[in-house]
């Protein structure tokens, strides 16, 4: 069933703090090789399916199921497997899932800030009138993710199609906005967790920068199409109202916000810090802001739960007993593009870093950008989803965005055909 769910996309839940992603590597030592399986098959893997299986079938209850999901995990494996301690879990996975849980939350009044900033409401003077505005929005979506957290360029671009289309964004390209903030970060070392993971691992930024042919195939694989489904479900407005006036305070804001998630992280990476340190400087930025403009407090509830949601799968994810992959190649890596849709790529990540002999940036691209085609898939997709509910249905997201499935195959088969599969060699 997991392979069943896997197949239809893949998504990769990325953040961007890098000084605790090797944590999760550590996390799946704790398996026992002789616990429970079925088929050879351990039962995590059902009780995993079971979780994603529920969340894509009612999508009205996705938080219950997927606490649920990682309460029932936790304790089969803390009754079942020999040498499992949940309090070990939590300490090997804090820091992330603190990150994420401050930068989605965060991330969510930066939205509001930039909102209020009224620079929504001008772009239509500069977007194209007719599809290619769509299409445009997303090639913004994507160099703003390339060194940008790529929750904060989906939900920049989350915002401003909310204005420029009447609040009326077709399911399809809210995916495309997904699409386009996973590719935009696949090729930077500083645009994904993954990426930074590889940088801090010894892989110099050239090693993963090629990774930006596929990604600009990609965006234009299911760009165009996504743009033409907008342009025919609402077109974009002609005109922005004579009397929008840019407000500099709100914009200042957004920037401090984005300046200390920046500035915060790089220091982390570079003095090996421990912490969440993109949230903590979010929320710095978000409280010193807070004197000047009132943040909008009313949209935390509803990114709390979203939050909530994302980090039961991620520490579901944790807790599979993923402990090697595949002899490394370009089949593999283009699988785990698939894989990264329900589980979590950090810890995909460090395995292959560990394995190595991989082409670096092939493996940047599949994890980074595959996974795109299922809602829940990426941080910044459960990101969108919260600013629109009507995101939250596999099914639909699977009908209207299958183009972000085309797009993927495309970049990587353009990928092997353009640049061929160059693998490093093992240290």
């Amino acid at each position: 069933m997991k392979k069943t769910l896997a197949s239809l996309g893949a998504a990769a839940l990325t953040i961007c703090l890098t000084q605790s992603a090797w944590a999760a590597e550590a996390a799946t030592s704790a398996a026992n090789a002789d616990a429970p399986a079925v088929g050879g098959i351990r039962i995590e893997f059902f009780l995993f399916a079971l979780t994603l299986l529920g969340v894509a079938l009612f999508h009205h209850k996705t938080l219950q199921i997927a606490v649920g999901g990682m309460v029932a995990i936790s304790l089969y494996k803390t009754f079942f497997v020999e040498g499992f301690d949940i309090g070990h879990q939590f300490a090997h996975e804090w820091s992330i899932l603190t990150n994420l849980f401050g930068l989605l939350v965060g991330f969510a009044l930066l939205a509001e800030f930039f909102k209020e900033s009224r620079i929504p409401e001008l772009l239509p003077r500069y977007l194209p009138d007719d599809w290619k505005g769509g299409f445009v929005l997303l090639c913004l979506v994507w160099i703003l993710s390339s060194f940008l957290d790529n929750i904060a360029a989906a939900m920049i671009g989350g915002t401003v199609a909310g204005v420029v289309f009447n609040k009326k964004v077709h399911i399809g390209f809210l995916a495309a906005i997904v699409a386009a903030s996973n590719a935009g970060g696949a090729w930077s070392v500083v645009g994904d967790t993954t990426t930074t993971m590889m940088w801090i691992g010894g892989k110099s930024p050239a090693d993963v920068f090629h990774a930006i042919v596929p990604a600009a195939v990609a965006l234009l694989g299911f760009g165009i199409i996504a743009a033409k489904q907008q342009d025919r479900h609402q077109r974009i407005q002609k005109d922005a109202s004579s009397s929008v006036k840019i407000d500099g305070v709100y914009v200042g804001i957004v920037a401090l916000i984005l300046t200390f998630a920046i500035a915060m992280n790089t220091a982390a990476t570079k003095f090996g810090w421990d912490l969440p340190a993109a949230a903590i400087g979010v929320w710095a930025a978000i409280l010193i802001g807070a004197l000047m403009r009132k943040p909008a407090w009313h949209e935390v509830p509803g990114a709390v739960k979203g939050s909530i949601f994302l980090l039961s799968l991620v520490m579901c994810a944790s807790m599979m007993p993923v402990e090697e992959l595949p002899a490394a190649s370009w089949q593999t890596a283009f699988g785990l593009g698939f894989v990264s849709a329900v589980f979590d790529n950090i810890p995909l990540t460090a395995l292959a870093l560990k394995q190595g002999g991989y082409d670096w940036g092939g493996l940047a691209y599949a994890v980074g950008f595959g996974g795109s085609m299922i809602w829940f898939g990426s941080s910044a997709g459960v990101a969108l989803s919260n600013m629109y509910a009507e995101a939250k249905s596999v099914g639909q997201w699977l009908k209207h965005g299958w183009h972000v499935t085309l797009g993927y195959v495309l970049g990587f088969v353009v990928y092997m055909l353009v640049l061929g599969w160059h693998a490093h060699e093992i240290h």
